[in-house]
């Protein structure tokens, strides 16, 4: 791990950190410094890539916790501020995604809740939760995952479309919020397109013609193709460390190019 990344010193925590572009940034997070919470429902994925991180040099723990219940949110705050001394950075990255999402009128009351919860509800928590404990660390960064979907509608994606959406204005508001109340507290949303991770595999290779599916998705990036986890990873390094310092209350895209269209 480097002695003088662009991360060291803080202390960051990771939801949805055992796979996909969670554990690409807190992999990258430790290479740059930080100490890292690796939190996830899946304790031992999370366990595996904490491991990863100290096998290298770096230090990290790993946390079991659904972010979409208030006292496991407080927990892994309170255990990373235990474990650290303190928290830098919070990155809500735990989201989902149902293949089964549909329209306004076929999306069905399991799927929204469950959407709304993971994906909105669980980042309103880790932003009440975190808030304070930034606070009390003389301020940081909030990093919080929306999507392309978070700025543009799709005919069948009415629960992931609103939740995607309710975070990117959720940003604006804990943004405005913080800096009202001069916490030195940043909050940025960050808009991914099709990334290669666990989640959007499951779009294509579920499909009767995986590869046909693969390359429509691919169609619509005017670059050509998905991008890969640390396409991401290293905006969020970005976004965690003080090159963003004057950066709060806005969009990260990193798509591709699909919404310049």
């Amino acid at each position: 791990m480097a002695d003088e990344g662009r991360l060291q010193g803080k202390a960051a925590l990771v939801t949805g950190g055992a796979q996909g572009i969670g554990r690409e940034s807190a992999l990258l997070c430790a290479v740059e410094g930080a100490r890292v919470a690796v939190v996830d429902l899946n304790l031992d994925g999370a366990a595996t890539v904490a491991g990863e991180i100290t096998a290298a040099g770096g230090e990290a723990i790993a946390i079991g916790a659904d972010v979409s219940v208030d006292a496991d949110v407080a927990a892994m705050v309170a255990g990373t501020e235990e474990a650290f001394g303190a928290l830098h950075v919070l990155f809500n990255n735990a989201g989902i995604m149902h293949h089964d999402d549909g329209d306004a009128q076929q999306t069905s009351d399991e799927v929204w809740q469950q959407t709304i919860d993971v994906n909105l509800k669980g980042v309103w928590l880790g932003c009440r939760h975190g808030i304070p404990a930034l606070r009390r660390a003389g301020g940081g960064s909030i990093i919080n995952m929306s999507s392309v979907p978070g700025l543009i509608g799709g005919y069948n994606l009415a629960a992931y479309n609103a939740s995607k959406g309710g975070v990117r204005l959720l940003t604006k508001s804990v943004a405005l919020h913080c800096a009202r109340q001069k916490y030195a507290i940043r909050c940025n949303s960050v808009h991914p397109t099709f990334i290669d991770t666990p989640m959007v595999k499951a779009m294509y290779e579920g499909s009767p013609d995986p590869a046909k599916t693969k390359a429509k998705l691919e169609r619509q990036i005017p670059l050509g193709h998905m991008g890969e986890p640390d396409d991401i990873a290293w905006g969020i390094v970005y976004l965690a460390s003080d090159e963003s310092k004057f950066m709060t209350g806005t969009e990260f895209v990193l798509d591709g190019g699909i919404t310049a269209m």
